[in-house]
């Protein structure tokens, strides 16, 4: 669609593909003023300190509080979800902006450095420096939670930002940077620029000066290289095939019940929410008994109809349909739903039991409301099958007793012991994965250190009688090196 001049595209109603707003489509010319601006802005911001930029993103999370219904309500019109679960995604972003904003100063401080005895003249300092502008692309399914988890941390380190939300989910960016310009001290600190795919490339390629995605990892692959290009670091959040082990002193009830949520809410479609089960065979039965049970009372439906939303993006729905049929096909068995629940643009829950390793239901992401269930013999095997994907994202451990020694086993970037993605929710532990689940990290101390570089600062206190670094050096002084050399570092220093 074109109005005027402009290229546009619209936000769709996931649940009946009514038109909720029209935005434009950025062209890599536009990207490139925006980024150019954002580069401008960007001295102003890091003058402001860590203390004066704690003011404004206080104030921003404080905003945002305030005005956590009209969020949530703009969040559940443009995914499909319930409002109850947008507030909480709101909530949850809000905590780590707020986390962000006060923590950034204490993580970020000069560090000082021992020299060591042959530089004991010299005092040593690192620095954490900003990188400059940071670039996020963020996706449809968490349109709030997910790219906060980027923009609050880079700006709380001093970077400018320029976000593309995902071209499902337009609204909720364009209303964040409105937000945020309402108690920003100058223009450009941080932007939004909507439009389709190329637009995303061409925020890739715009010379921002490191740049986060969330999404496929198909399409991090692709972020990876055009970033290369440039020599323009990232840090991927990809997806996942999230395991759950079920042990046999596990809290059946419970793990049962976190499971399911963690399977079908939000319409399944969460990077770590669980797509696979391993239960030890002792508590097989019941744990499945429970598990259909509670599958049989939810159902989707539009926001304020059902337990989860529609698939915001319809064209998930194939991959959800195939990997069902190829499970069944394989000698899988649909203990709820099956082939049938495909109700466009809803799917009703899916569980499946004893699904081949193999598979495609097994190996790669559904995205969609189906839980796979499989007996393990023992958690050797349950710890072995769950390391055996090619991602590595999240993990859940249910175990009154050995939580904690499995949860160290595990091949992945995050685990929740005897709860569920509950790691998402706490901003003090960073974020990220392992393997085709990407790499870098978001949230916590080390969300904060990603967006900024290390610079060493080495200073000379006084000079020594013998100087090390200079022609002058003689072979006195070559005897001294060796012997401070075997002083510090020979037989015995260990």
């Amino acid at each position: 669609m074109t109005i005027g001049d402009v290229l546009t595209f619209n936000s769709l109603d996931p649940v009946n593909d009514k038109i909720l707003a029209t935005f434009p489509i950025y062209t890599s010319d536009d990207v490139a003023r925006v980024v150019i601006a954002a580069r401008e802005a960007m001295a102003g911001w890091q003058e402001l300190g860590y203390n004066g930029r704690r003011k404004v993103l206080l104030a921003w999370s404080q905003l945002l509080t305030d005005r956590i219904v009209e969020c949530a309500s703009l969040i559940s019109r443009e995914t499909g979800k319930p409002k109850s679960d947008a507030t909480l995604e709101a909530s949850l972003a809000i905590g780590h902006l707020s986390w962000a904003a006060r923590n950034a100063h204490e993580v970020l401080r000069p560090q000082t450095r021992k020299p060591g005895i042959v530089m004991a003249n010299m005092s040593a300092t690192v620095e954490h420096a900003p990188f400059g502008v940071v670039g996020v692309i963020g996706p449809w399914n968490y349109p709030i939670f997910t790219p906060m988890g980027s923009i609050a941390y880079a700006l709380a380190a001093g970077n400018t930002v320029v976000f593309k939300p995902s071209e499902f989910t337009p609204g909720v960016g364009v209303w964040l940077a409105n937000t945020f310009g309402e108690v920003a001290p100058d223009d450009n600190i941080f932007s939004v620029v909507t439009g389709l795919g190329d637009t995303g490339r061409a925020l890739c390629e715009s010379g921002v000066d490191k740049l986060a995605f969330t999404g496929s990892t198909k399409t991090a692959k692709l972020v990876a290289a055009t970033c290369a290009k440039t020599m323009t670091p990232v840090v991927l959040e990809c997806g996942g095939k999230d395991p759950v082990i079920v042990a046999e002193d596990a809290d059946i009830k419970t793990a049962a019940d976190f499971t399911l949520w963690s399977a079908m809410s939000n319409a399944g479609q969460t990077c770590i929410g669980a797509e696979r089960v391993y239960v030890h065979e002792k508590v097989a039965d019941k744990f499945i008994s429970k598990m259909v049970e509670l599958a049989k009372t939810i159902s989707p439906g539009a926001p304020g109809a059902g337990h989860y939303g529609p698939a915001t993006m319809p064209k998930q729905i194939d991959i959800i349909e195939g990997h069902i049929a190829d499970a069944l096909n394989r000698g899988g068995t649909a203990l709820v739903g099956g082939l049938d629940s495909i109700r466009r643009p809803f799917v009703e829950p899916v569980i499946l039991v004893n699904v081949p390793e193999d598979s495609a239901a097994m190996t790669e992401e559904t995205f969609g409301p189906v839980i796979i269930i499989n007996r393990v013999q023992d958690i050797s095997e349950a710890i072995r099958l769950s390391n055996a994907s090619s991602f590595g994202l999240g993990a859940s451990v249910w175990s009154r007793r050995h939580g904690n020694e499995i949860a160290s086993q595990l091949h992945c970037g995050m685990v929740a012991i005897n709860s569920t993605i509950s790691f998402a929710a706490v901003p003090s532990v960073p974020f990220g994965g392992v393997k085709n689940s990407g790499y870098g990290r978001t949230h916590g101390p080390e969300g904060l250190l990603e967006f900024t570089y290390p610079r060493s600062i080495v200073r000379a206190r006084f000079q020594l009688p013998i100087s090390f670094t200079s022609f002058r050096r003689n072979a006195f002084g070559d005897r001294v090196i060796v012997g401070l050399t075997k002083l510090v570092n020979g037989r015995g220093k260990h």
